[in-house]
């Protein structure tokens, strides 16, 4: 059977892949015959034995993270064209969606940010735009922003600044913020971006 549609699940940075799996698991029923595909980054984590990495977070400070995304591009835009060529979709990108979370959600924001990725929408959980001005959106792709106000490693200010920079660049943006979560992603968070998913890639109310 032809998948209806394909999404991509982008983990934070020291996990993998099979960390953001469940997600796929939860929405399956929100989204008949979606792909749900969850890559390792392209690079081993380097602070620790364990995991992968988008970009190195060695010693990074404000002033440079924007040169450490430009430079992961590359890495990362050879990556998610393998998996939508793989799965079919390399012409149907208004049937993909990219979901991130922490380090994942910097890299899909950057990929849209920049128009690079024109796809039916996007979710970022925990994330932050570290892209520099211009920001270039293909204005096609829809965004969903949730982050926890309680976040000790990137602050939910973030998401509200990503809101607005995306908004001022013409994206249609929303942003969740929910009180007292951490770090993490939460199953009203995930219930929420499920409805947004099933909205966004036509599958009616989940």
């Amino acid at each position: 059977m032809t998948a209806t549609a394909l999404v991509i699940l982008l983990h934070g940075v020291g996990s993998n892949g099979a960390d953001l799996e469940p997600l796929g698991r939860f929405w399956q029923g929100a989204l008949p015959g979606a792909v749900f595909v969850s890559p390792d980054a392209p690079h081993r984590f380097d602070q620790a034995p364990a995991g992968f990495q988008w970009f190195s977070i060695g010693a990074i400070t404000a002033a440079d993270r924007a040169a450490r995304i430009a430079a992961a591009r590359a890495d990362f835009d050879a990556l998610v064209d393998r998996i939508v060529t793989g799965q079919g979709f390399r012409d149907r990108l208004d049937r993909v969606a990219l979901v991130g979370f922490s380090q994942g959600s910097m890299m899909l924001l950057d990929g849209i940010a920049r128009g690079r990725w024109p796809v039916a929408a996007g979710v970022a959980f925990s994330g932050r735009l570290g892209t520099a001005d211009p920001l270039t959106p293909a204005h096609l792709t829809p965004l969903l922003l949730i982050h926890g106000l309680a976040d000790p490693v990137v602050p939910a200010e973030e998401s509200r600044l990503a809101a607005e920079r995306l908004a001022a660049a013409g994206v249609d943006v929303e942003a969740r913020f929910e009180p007292g979560l951490g770090h993490t992603i939460s199953q009203a968070g995930a219930m929420e971006a499920g409805r947004f998913l099933a909205d966004r890639l036509g599958f009616g109310p989940a």
